[in-house]
């Protein structure tokens, strides 16, 4: 029997021997009075549930996020992404300072993973021999060949300033990425810096290249001018690399 009968793929992709699909759910049933009107707003305001389905051919792993697995299907088993005493403690100081889970299981074999469905949106992206830092709370999956850990902030000032912590979440390698996103992609923009530099008033960047420096700074050259203009503090990147911004988050 099919599994997708009301089940539409809105995106995928293929990369390292696994295939991620973000799937839509075209319409879903209420039990009580009170679902029934959840779902009559989300259908009229066109926000759809969504589910994830890895597709593994037995060449690679899938690392998830602690807990994202709904169910498979297929000769999959399930371990761990440590290896040995001095990686764990590594990754245990790493989840205490991101606030992530320490151990990601990592599902190697042949078949399918469904995972946790959700009302937010997903962000597929392919790593080629890259690194790129994200926003808390972001990561829901990542091929076996991509290394998640945590990276301190290049400057203090930033971590005091700027919101953004001590360390930030970061994936490095390559392979398939699969973030979870509270906009869709299609309000995320993306700028590539050339030896440029992005200033932004707020912390809505959800993803930035480690290749770039991050610092906080006053809008203006003094303080003065800086209260005057209203804007106060920016977070700046600067350096070469890429940079996606969710402006809408200020609206959420």
């Amino acid at each position: 029997m099919s599994l997708r009968k009301n089940l539409t793929v809105a995106e995928s992709l293929k990369s390292d021997g696994i295939n991620i699909e973000v799937l839509e759910y075209d319409n879903l049933t209420a039990t009580n009075a009170q679902e029934a009107e959840n779902i009559f707003y989300m259908n009229k305001a066109g926000v759809k549930l969504r589910q994830c389905c890895v597709t593994l051919d037995g060449t690679r792993g899938v690392q998830l996020s602690s807990g994202a697995m709904s169910f498979m299907k297929g000769d999959i088993d399930i371990g761990t992404n440590v290896k040995g005493v001095g990686d764990f403690l590594g990754k245990f100081v790493s989840s205490k300072v991101t606030g992530e889970k320490a151990i990601k299981p990592l599902y190697k074999g042949v078949g399918e993973i469904y995972l946790e469905p959700s009302y937010k949106h997903f962000i597929l992206h392919e790593l080629k021999n890259e690194s790129i830092c994200m926003d808390d709370g972001m990561f829901f999956a990542a091929g076996e060949g991509i290394k998640i850990s945590a990276k301190p902030i290049q400057r203090l000032s930033a971590a005091v300033a700027g919101g953004e912590g001590l360390f930030n979440l970061c994936a490095e390698g390559s392979g398939p990425l699969l973030l979870e996103s509270k906009v869709p992609l299609s309000e995320i923009l993306v700028y590539n810096l050339v030896n440029d530099t992005l200033k932004v008033d707020g912390n809505f960047v959800v993803l930035w290249s480690s290749s770039l420096e991050f610092t906080v700074q006053k809008s203006t050259k003094s303080l003065i001018g800086s209260a005057a203009s209203g804007e106060g503090l920016v977070n700046v990147y600067k350096g070469t690399g890429t940079v996606w911004l969710a402006p809408t988050l200020k609206m959420i």
